[in-house]
């Protein structure tokens, strides 16, 4: 049974699962949005969540902590300096799973976007300028 367990284990080691995240957070957080397999993504929504919670701190030992989960300082210094102050009035849910019509090639595995539901300004001034 089940009792009292959370998280996928997404048929990897301890070690590889945590690794898988750290890469995919890091990829979120340098790109704004990925596109990745459905349990993937809502495995990575709650890590990437849990950082920008503490990112939003901007303490010293926020920014740290931060540091450390990730395993990329120019990640952290871009999570703690320019993403994070986004989502400096919203309460929760910096990021939205999007579930994509196609399909991987090789499996037939539904894929998901992951991207932050905030986007940065200079993306919203060239939607504004092209209509």
């Amino acid at each position: 049974m089940r009792h009292l367990k959370h998280g996928r284990k997404l048929n990897r080691t301890t070690s590889h699962r945590a690794a898988t995240l750290r890469s995919l957070a890091c990829s979120l957080i340098e790109h704004e949005a990925i596109t990745t397999t459905v349990p993937k993504a809502k495995e990575a929504r709650r890590f990437v969540e849990r950082l920008i919670t503490t990112a939003r701190k901007g303490t010293l030992a926020a920014r740290r902590r931060v540091a450390s989960r990730l395993g990329d300082e120019v990640a952290a210094k871009k999570l703690v300096e320019d993403v994070a102050p986004r989502f400096a009035e919203r309460p929760g849910g910096y990021t939205r799973v999007v579930k994509l019509a196609k399909r991987r090639i090789g499996d037939a595995t539904q894929l998901a976007r992951l991207e932050l539901v905030e986007k940065r300004e200079k993306e919203k001034k060239k939607k504004k300028k092209k209509k």
